[in-house]
C-alpha cells in the first residue's frame, strides 16, 4: 500500500484531528474522546465495534506520520504483535485510514507509574522492587525478539491490579527504522532525555537491549526517591549529564535502600553498556534477590562507615548543599582513585591501605644502580597494585616526589596516603646487591618499625623482585591487621640480563622525554637511540618477550616527536608501527602493543591531513578500534584514555572525549599529561554548557598548575559563561597574567584572544560600548599572528554572547568563508553560543551551508 503523494496530514490541524478520526475509523472503532499525546502520538479512548471492548487508539503525529510512509511503519510496528507477556501491552491492530497512522491497544484503566510516582513521591522498597523486576522480565522476552524498546519511563508504564505493564512496545523501533535519517528532519526524538542512556543520547544507531536496562536504573531510581538522577535547563544539558555525570548514590536521599538494590541501580545505571548486566533476565534476578525485609534495620546503633557518611550528608543537605557539591567536597576521593571503600587510619584522617612507593634510592658509590633501582621501585608498585585491598599510587605519581627537601609526612599529605613505603639498593661485595625498604607512617612521617634486607646475586634482580613484593606485602598485611596476599606475579621474562637492559632503557628513555621538554632536542635524540639500542640487545637476551618490542616503539614515538620534518616522522611513525606488529605477533590482545599501534595510527593520521579521504578515516577507524582494544584489555590504562580523549575530540564526539578524559584522570591523576587531560574536562565541559563542572575542573588545574597559562585562560573564558560573575579588574589581570605565562611561540594570537575574552567580560556587565571597542581593537590582520583568521570566529562567539546578534553574524559570514569545513555543533547540539541566533533568518543560512 503506498503512501499518497499528497500530504494531508501535515494540513490536519490538531483541535479538528478528533472529528476527522472518528468518521475514518466508524467501520471498526468508535472513537470518544482524546485521552492525552506524547512525543509521537496522541491518544483517543475508543470502542472495538467487533469485540465490544474499550481500547486505546494511537495516531500518529501528522508530521512524523507524513516522513516515515506507511506501508513500512506498519509492517516494522508488527513485529510487536509477536510478543505474548503478562508484562507487555499487546498490539491490536493498525492501520492507515483517512490520511492517518495508527495502531490500536488494549485500554487499562487506573493509572500510570508517572501518576503514581507523582501522588506518593517515594514508592515502597517492595513495591518499587517488585515493578522494576515485571519490567525487567518483559523487556527480556523483548530483547529475546530483537526489540528494543527505547523509550522506557513511568509514563510508558501502566500500573494494572498493582502489577507493571509495559506499553507503547516496539513503537520507538517501528517508528525508528521506518523513519532513519528522517526523524531528525521532523525534530522527533525518539526516547526521553531524562531517562536516555548515553549511547541513545548520543545518537548511536546501534542500541541494544543493555540501553533499556540503563533507563528502567532511572526508573527504579526515580520510583525509590522521588526524583530523576539527573536534571538539566535543557534536553541537551540532561543528555550530557547522563553520559559524564558520576549517578548520585541514592541512600544519600533514602538511608533505608538496600545495598543490595543500589547496586542494581549503580551497576543497570553504568556509562558503557558493558558494565551493565547482560541482559535483562540478569537484572531481574538480582532484584529477585534483594532482601526486602530488612531495609528498615540496617542502620546500626555503632553507626558503620556508610551510615556515618550517611549521618554527615543529612547534616549537609538542609544546608542547601547539592549533590554536585558534596561531589566536589570529596574532589581528594576522587583525585586518587578511591574505588575502594576502605576505612581511614585514626591518625591523621589518612587511610592506610593507600600505599606510595617512592622510587629506591641508588646508593652505589658511582651512581651505577639507578636503572636497576627504578625497576624494582616500578616493580613492586606493579605487584602491590594487584592486591585487591591497597590502592597504590601509580608510578606518575612517585615519580613526582624524588626530591629529598619534602618530609615524608608531607608527601603523605600531598598523596592521601597512610602507609609510604621507601627503599634502597647498594652493593654487597663484588658480585652481589643489597635491597632494603622501611615502612613509613603517612601521618607522622615516623618509621612504622619494619625494616627489610635482601641480598642477591647481581643476575639474580627478578627473583629478587619478587621477593621484595612478597615481604612488602607480608609486611603490610601485619602492618594493616588484615589480609593482603599478592596475587601470582606475572615478571614476564625470567632472563636477569634482558630486564636489566629494559631498566636501562627505560632510564634514559624517560631521560629523553625530560630533555625534549626543555627543549634540548640533541640531548633528548641521543638518550632516546642508546635506549634503543639497549632494548635491541634485551629482544636478543629474551626473544619471547613482548616489552622490549613495545618499549622500542614507544622510543621512536619519542624520537619523531623530536624531528620537524613531516616525511621524516612519518617513516619514524611506521618503523614503530612495525615494533608493535611485531609485539602483537608475540602477545595477541596485549594492551600496551594495542596502545601502541593505536597511538602510532593516530600519529599518523594527525600529521598527513593530506590523505585521500577514504583511508585517512580507515585509519582513524583503526586507531579507535585498537585503543578501545587496549582500555578493554586493562581498564587502568589512563594513557590510552588520554588519547583516545583526544581522538574523539578531533572527531567532534565532545561527550566521548569528556568521559575518555575523564576515565584517564580516575584511573591515574598523576598521569604525565595531566594537565592535558584537565585541560580538556574544562573545554569539553565548556562547550556542552556543563559549566559547573567546567568550573571544577579549570579550579583543580589551577590548583595542581598554578604557573601554566590554560588555567590562567580557561578562568577568562569561565567569564563569559552564562550567570558567572563579571568581574572587569580581574578579567584583566588574568590577561596580563597570561601575557608573562604564555610560550613566546603563542603569546602573540593569546594576547589578541584575551582581549576578545576581556570585551565580553565588559560587555556581560552591561557596557556593550566599551566592549566593541576592545573587540574592536583586538583585530589584526597579522598573518603572523592569526594565519588561519581564527580570531574573526572568536570575536563572533563574543559578539553572540553578549547579545550582539547583528555583529556576531556578520564576522561569521567572513568567518565560514574561509572554514567551510566549520560545524557550528558539538556532540551533535549547537554550541550553546549560537543559541541566541538560531531562529534568526541569516544564522539559519549559514547553517544550511555548513556541517
Amino acid at each position: 500500500m503506498a503512501f499518497p503523494a499528497a500530504v494531508p496530514y501535515l494540513s490536519v490541524l490538531v483541535s479538528d484531528q478528533l472529528e476527522r478520526l472518528k468518521p475514518a475509523l466508524a467501520d471498526r472503532y468508535a472513537v470518544e474522546r482524546e485521552l492525552g499525546s506524547g512525543g509521537m502520538a496522541r491518544v483517543y479512548l475508543a470502542r472495538d465495534v467487533k469485540h465490544d471492548r474499550p481500547v486505546a487508539v494511537k495516531v500518529l503525529n501528522p508530521e512524523l506520520a507524513a516522513s516515515l510512509g506507511a506501508e513500512r511503519f506498519l509492517r516494522e510496528i508488527q513485529v510487536t504483535a509477536k510478543l505474548n507477556h503478562p508484562h507487555i501491552l499487546p498490539l491490536y491492530d493498525s492501520g492507515e485510514a483517512g490520511g492517518f497512522l495508527y495502531y490500536v491497544m488494549p485500554f487499562v484503566e487506573g493509572e500510570s507509574l508517572a501518576d503514581q510516582i507523582a501522588r506518593d513521591k517515594q514508592l515502597s522498597i517492595k513495591e518499587a522492587v517488585q515493578i522494576a523486576r515485571e519490567v525487567a522480565e518483559a523487556l527480556a522476552q523483548a530483547h529475546s525478539y530483537g526489540l528494543v524498546h527505547r523509550d522506557i519511563k513511568p509514563q510508558n508504564i501502566l500500573m494494572s491490579g498493582g502489577h507493571a505493564i509495559v506499553a507503547d512496545f516496539g513503537i520507538a523501533t517501528a517508528v525508528s527504522q521506518a523513519g532513519g535519517e528522517k526523524l531528525t528532519q521532523t525534530g522527533t526524538t525518539v526516547g526521553t532525555p531524562a531517562y536516555m542512556s548515553p549511547e541513545q543520547g548520543m545518537g548511536s544507531d546501534r542500541l541494544d537491549g543493555r540501553s533499556d536496562i540503563y533507563s528502567l536504573g532511572c526508573v527504579l531510581f526515580e520510583m525509590l526517591v522521588g526524583q530523576v538522577p539527573f536534571t538539566g535547563t535543557t534536553p541537551q544539558q540532561v543528555i550530557a549529564r547522563h553520559s559524564m555525570d558520576h549517578v548520585p548514590p541514592p541512600h544519600i536521599m533514602r538511608d533505608t535502600i538496600p545495598e543490595d538494590l543500589e547496586e542494581v541501580i549503580l551497576r543497570s545505571m553504568a556509562k558503557l553498556p558493558a558494565d551493565r548486566y547482560r541482559t535483562a533476565f540478569e537484572m531481574a534476578e538480582a532484584l529477585g534477590a534483594v532482601d526486602t525485609a530488612t531495609a528498615v534495620h540496617r542502620i546500626s546503633p555503632t553507626l558503620d562507615g556508610r551510615a556515618r557518611r550517611r549521618r554527615w550528608r543529612r547534616i549537609l543537605l538542609p544546608a542547601g548543599v547539592s549533590l554536585v557539591a558534596i561531589i566536589t567536597l570529596g574532589v581528594a576521593w576522587a583525585l586518587f582513585g578511591g574505588r575502594r571503600a576502605v576505612p581511614r587510619s585514626p591518625a591523621g584522617g589518612l587511610d592506610v591501605k593507600r600505599v606510595a612507593v617512592l622510587y629506591f634510592d641508588d646508593l652505589s658509590p658511582d651512581s651505577s644502580l639507578g636503572a636497576t633501582a627504578d625497576g624494582l621501585t616500578e616493580g613492586l608498585i606493579q605487584e602491590l597494585a594487584r592486591v585487591p585491598t591497597l590502592s597504590v599510587v601509580s608510578r606518575n605519581g612517585a615519580a613526582a616526589w624524588r626530591r629529598p627537601d619534602v618530609t615524608r609526612d608531607s608527601i603523605a599529605r600531598a598523596l592521601g596516603t597512610g602507609t609510604i613505603v621507601v627503599g634502597s639498593v647498594e652493593p654487597s661485595g663484588r658480585t652481589s646487591l643489597q635491597v632494603t625498604t622501611r615502612l613509613i607512617d603517612g601521618a607522622s612521617g615516623a618509621d612504622a618499625g619494619h625494616r627489610a634486607t635482601f641480598v642477591f646475586p647481581r643476575g639474580a634482580v627478578v627473583s629478587a623482585r619478587d621477593s621484595v613484593a612478597r615481604d612488602v606485602a607480608r609486611t603490610l598485611r601485619e602492618w594493616l591487621g588484615q589480609e593482603v596476599e599478592l596475587r601470582e606475579s606475572r615478571a614476564g621474562t625470567s632472563s636477569a640480563a634482558a630486564w636489566t637492559l629494559v631498566q636501562q632503557a627505560e632510564r634514559l628513555r624517560k631521560l629523553g622525554e625530560e630533555r625534549l621538554a626543555r627543549a634540548d632536542t640533541a640531548a633528548a635524540v641521543s638518550a632516546v637511540r642508546k635506549s634503543d639500542s639497549l632494548l635491541a640487545g634485551a629482544e636478543q637476551a629474551d626473544a619471547q618477550w613482548p616489552d622490549p618490542v613495545v618499549l622500542r616503539g614507544q622510543v621512536v614515538y619519542l624520537q619523531q616527536r623530536a624531528v620537524s620534518d613531516r616525511r621524516q616522522r612519518t617513516d619514524l611513525l611506521q618503523r614503530g608501527l612495525a615494533h608493535a606488529d611485531r609485539a602483537l605477533a608475540l602477545a595477541p590482545g596485549d594492551a600496551a602493543a594495542l596502545e601502541l599501534r593505536g597511538t602510532l595510527r593516530y600519529a599518523i593520521w594527525r600529521l598527513n591531513p593530506q590523505l585521500e579521504a577514504h583511508p585517512r578515516a580507515a585509519l582513524l577507524d583503526s586507531a579507535y578500534d585498537d585503543l578501545q582494544a587496549a582500555v578493554r584489555a586493562d581498564p587502568t590504562l589512563a594513557s590510552a584514555y588520554a588519547t583516545l580523549s583526544q581522538l574523539d575530540y578531533d572527531r567532534q564526539d565532545v561527550v566521548a572525549a569528556a568521559l575518555a578524559a575523564r576515565s584517564a584522570y580516575d584511573a591515574d591523576a598523576y598521569l604525565r599529561d595531566a594537565d592535558r587531560i584537565l585541560t580538556r574536562l574544562f573545554y569539553v565541559n565548556y562547550d556542552i554548557a556543563q559549566f559547573s563542572e567546567a568550573r571544577r575542573w579549570c579550579d583543580e588545574g589551577t590548583r595542581r598548575f598554578p604557573r601554566d597559562y590554560r588555567f590562567v585562560l580557561c578562568q577568562l573564558w569561565m567569564q563569559t559563561t552564562p550567570g558567572a560573575e563579571t568581574d572587569i579588574a580581574q578579567a584583566w589581570r588574568l590577561a596580563a597574567t597570561l601575557d608573562s605565562l604564555a610560550p613566546a611561540s603563542q603569546r602573540p594570537f593569546l594576547q589578541h584572544q584575551s582581549q576578545l575574552l576581556v570585551g565580553a567580560a565588559i560587555g556581560r556587565a552591561g557596557l556593550r560600548d566599551s566592549a566593541t571597542r576592545v573587540f574592536e581593537r583586538a583585530r589584526t590582520d597579522d598573518p603572523r599572528i592569526d594565519p588561519e583568521q581564527d580570531l574573526v570566529g572568536y570575536e563572533a562567539a563574543m559578539r553572540a554572547v553578549i547579545g550582539d546578534a547583528d555583529g556576531a553574524i556578520t564576522l561569521l559570514k567572513r568567518y565560514v568563508a574561509t572554514h567551510p569545513d566549520h560545524s557550528f555543533r558539538r556532540g551533535g547540539m549547537l554550541h550553546w553560543w549560537w543559541r541566541d541566533l538560531e531562529r534568526h533568518p541569516q544564522f539559519q543560512e549559514l547553517l544550511r551551508t555548513t556541517r
